[in-house]
């Protein structure tokens, strides 16, 4: 990967996101509010933000799904993609402790992202109603919070000489 490609990346990534923004900003500002003025939720999620609303919600909806596709579910495909590919390469290792050592390193990076897009496929796709909110709630800190707690822990376990730390540490308080 080139310093090109790098570049082109992280611009594509802020000109999405502030497209993002823009456009769901449109929505929210033709939007009309009657009270109450409170969000039942960890942040300014659409699903809970429609709650406030006295507005016609099904257009709104509609463009929640249809910028989740773009931004959510093609991504996590793409993802599926590669890993199909490294799967592959995988099961071209001759030798069987190659092979499972890679395979243990994926599966749980595969974990990790499979998880945090499915998190957020369910909040984004599946209309939140009174009755789901709740839900979406711990769903969202699922993604927000577990995920990316988990993932150093993750990566830190995968780690020959960190885990022969959490070894020593174990084994010294068992001792005591």
């Amino acid at each position: 990967m080139d310093i090109r490609l790098q570049n082109f990346l992280v611009i594509y990534c802020w000109v999405l996101g502030f497209l993002l923004t823009q456009i769901t900003l449109t929505f929210q500002c033709q939007l009309y509010f009657c009270g109450p003025y409170v969000i039942n939720h960890f942040f300014c999620d659409p699903a809970p933000f429609l709650q406030l609303t006295c507005s016609h919600k099904a257009d709104f909806q509609l463009m929640i799904l249809i910028l989740t596709i773009p931004f959510i579910v093609l991504p996590f495909i793409l993802v599926l993609i590669s890993y199909i590919c490294v799967f592959k390469t995988i099961l071209g290792i001759s030798s069987a402790k190659g092979r499972k050592k890679t395979f243990l390193t994926c599966s749980s990076h595969l974990t990790v992202v499979t998880m945090y897009y499915g998190t957020m496929i369910t909040i984004y796709i599946v209309p939140a109603n009174g009755e789901t909110l709740t839900i979406n709630k711990l769903i969202a800190f699922l993604y927000i919070v577990v995920t990316p707690l988990l993932n150093p822990i993750i990566y830190c376990l995968r780690n020959q000489e960190m885990r022969a730390v959490m070894e020593k540490l174990i084994i010294v308080k068992d001792k005591q």
